[in-house]
């Protein structure tokens, strides 16, 4: 399994906002991620959350170049987090190794795009159109179904336009993403295994989620996402249990040393 360790140059996103929008510091959290044992960098320049303010493709880039060329030139391998094809095809002569587009791929520019270089892509499943976490109301009963559907048609769509079944990554999505009722994402999570006969790789990113405010407050009252890496880490370990492939998270340290543990048990 892989760490996606995640870094947020953005102003407002939920919870790290404006912590890393300059580059040098984007750069030395990046590092010290990868020191704590990730895999792979996930810069993100558009926050997804709900009342997120988009930024133009010039902002994007403005934020996102500098610390793509640098982790590149150093050998890192660098995932973005976009949903736009002008800056995959903006980015990728630089050395991108990674497309993560919450949007699941909708539009056909993005696909063409994505044709035109070999970074692998992880495809997120929502349940709303859009680069933004948009609440709707959705049935713990029906999310299973809707997320095979979706996969399944993303995958034919993504054939069709050139990109390679073997460099499809999938994503569920979680907390708004997938509904306002934080219990959603919970049958998701213990129904993840479920995903597994789609044949191909699985991310989960449940890091700080809303959900997992809710599961830890009181009615009404949800943790601050400041107060959620304990129950981020066990969400975490449990995608693991299920055979998630990639976990993208903001405590990456945390993270490496529980599964470190997990093994040294398994194996004893």
């Amino acid at each position: 399994m892989q760490i996606l360790g995640i870094v947020n140059l953005t102003r407002d996103s939920f919870s790290d906002g404006g912590c890393f929008l300059e580059p040098g510091r984007a750069i030395a959290h990046a590092l010290q991620l990868l020191g704590d044992g990730a895999d792979w960098i996930d810069l993100g320049a558009q926050s997804t959350h709900p009342q997120a303010e988009l930024v133009s493709a010039d902002e994007e880039l403005a934020r996102l170049r500098p610390v793509v060329a640098d982790l590149a030139s150093r050998g890192v391998r660098v995932s973005i987090d976009t949903y736009r094809p002008e800056v995959v095809r903006a980015l990728a002569p630089l050395g991108i190794s990674m497309v993560n587009d919450v949007t699941g791929l909708r539009d056909p520019a993005m696909l063409e795009a994505l044709a035109a270089c070999d970074a692998k892509v992880i495809a997120m499943h929502a349940t709303a159109p859009g680069p933004r976490a948009t609440p709707v109301d959705v049935s713990p009963n029906e999310i299973a179904e809707r997320i095979e559907t979706f996969f399944s048609e993303l995958i034919a769509r993504a054939d069709r336009a050139g990109v390679r079944r073997e460099r499809l990554i999938l994503d569920p999505g979680m907390g708004f993403f997938l509904s306002r009722d934080p219990r959603v994402s919970l049958r998701v999570l213990r129904d993840l295994g479920r995903l597994r006969r789609l044949g191909l790789p699985l991310c989960v990113s449940t890091s700080r989620k809303s959900f997992i405010g809710v599961a830890l407050g009181t009615p009404g009252e949800p943790r601050p996402p400041s107060q959620r890496a304990a129950g981020t880490l066990a969400s975490e370990l449990w995608a693991a249990a299920q055979g998630a492939d990639y976990i993208r998270t903001h405590d990456v340290g945390a993270l490496r040393d529980a599964l470190t543990v997990w093994r040294a048990i398994a194996e004893a």
